[in-house]
């Protein structure tokens, strides 16, 4: 199959350092290579893949040092390049939000677009109604709850290579927060029960241009005061297996409906417990009592964490390895592009290889395993592209 994987640009693909997006395209389009399909990805030049490369761009745009760009005319010339040569492909899969939509109307029967953000935001139903013909993959089943009549094709969780993190069979005794600082991912909630516990705290994050001032407000004068508590800053893929490997457990006390939560999954990579609040795809990512603990408040969560070491590391690196793998994700999409090509009657002969679940009339498809489910969006602030 002839498949273009198309992502964002605001980060090399796999990301240097933070990123969802265009880690998840980057394992995404690799496992597909791996599986013997024919996968062009349009991406930044500094992308790093085993499928062919169409670079629109010299370098992705957060780590740019230009101090002048324009997101839009950067994702203007992707959409161009991708329409230019889209005679060349059997499926088109997006990871751009909704940006493409008024340009591949004509060509919808032969796209699909993962969303991977947020979708509570006011003019998002309008445009997923005017735009109905586009199919659409959820990241979690509970990022669809703003938008239930949305054209669902189905939901694909997020999966990464089996390798790129370590195995830990045993902590150093800390408790690790790994992502962004901002005050939906709730870093105060983190040190708290850090501190409630009298554990130590390493912190691994990013702090955007936008959360600036409650770093400085909020977050920074609450590590200064509490020495058990360490600022790492942000860190990438080679680093992530000593950091999320070495704690005794990963605290991930958001307050938003996160769509996934790479990080969880990470986390759980390295056999390390992950205690998260029941908020957006937490509870379809976290296997309570056996993966991590899902809780409510942060007593729950301090209580959760000071028994966080009794769970089984190896059982929790089990688990990854059934539900969350690359491979495991590249062949749901499989599915889901297997699906879009039968109802191509002038594509079949592109089916052979592909195994579609049969499918029940109206019957929407969901790709959850083992009773769960599997982060982030696109543009700035009018047309944002990024989230997570």
């Amino acid at each position: 199959m002839k498949i273009a994987q198309v992502t964002p640009l605001y980060e090399a693909v796999p990301p240097r350092l933070y990123g969802g997006t265009e880690r998840v395209v980057a394992h995404l389009t690799d496992a597909l290579v791996e599986l013997g399909h024919d996968v062009t990805l349009f991406a930044s030049a500094d992308a790093e893949t085993r499928a062919r490369l169409v670079a629109v761009r010299d370098q992705a745009i957060r780590l740019d040092p230009a101090p002048l760009k324009s997101d839009m005319a950067a994702h203007m010339t992707l959409l161009a390049e991708v329409l230019d040569r889209a005679d060349d492909f059997d499926v088109i899969h997006f990871h751009t939000d909704l940006i493409q939509f008024p340009f591949f109307r004509d060509l919808a029967d032969k796209t699909l677009t993962t969303l991977h953000g947020r979708l509570d935001l006011k003019d998002l139903p309008g445009v997923y109604e005017r735009w109905s013909e586009f199919g659409l993959v959820s990241i979690s089943d509970d990022q669809r709850r703003p938008l239930p009549h949305a054209n669902w094709k189905a939901t694909v969780h997020h999966g990464m290579p089996g390798d790129l993190y370590r195995f830990s069979p045993t902590s150093q005794g800390y408790l690790a927060f790994l992502g962004r600082i901002s005050p939906e991912k709730r870093p105060d909630r983190a040190i708290e029960i850090a501190t409630r516990l009298g554990k130590p705290l390493k912190m691994a994050a990013k702090v955007d241009a936008a959360d600036k001032a409650y770093w400085d407000t909020v977050i920074k004068p609450m590590i200064d005061a509490h020495p058990l508590v360490e600022y790492i800053g942000e860190i990438g893929d080679d680093q992530k297996s000593a950091f999320l490997g070495g704690a005794e457990a990963l605290l991930f006390p958001i307050d938003w409906p996160e769509p996934f939560g790479l990080v969880m999954i990470e986390a759980i990579a390295c056999g390390t417990p992950v205690v998260a609040f029941r908020c957006g795809s937490t509870p379809e990512i976290i296997e309570d009592g056996a993966t991590g603990f899902l809780v409510d408040t942060v007593e729950q969560a301090v209580a959760a964490a000071e028994q966080a070491h009794r769970l089984d590391r190896e059982a929790i690196r089990a688990r990854f390895d059934l539900r969350f793998s690359a491979t495991a994700m590249a062949r749901r999409y499989l599915d889901v592009y297997g699906d879009l090509l039968a109802r191509r009657p002038y594509a079949a002969h592109v089916l052979d290889g592909v195994r579609p679940t049969p499918r029940v009339a109206n019957e929407e498809r969901s790709f959850a395993i083992a009773g769960g489910v599997p982060a982030e969006p696109f543009l700035p602030s009018t047309i944002s592209l990024r989230g997570g």
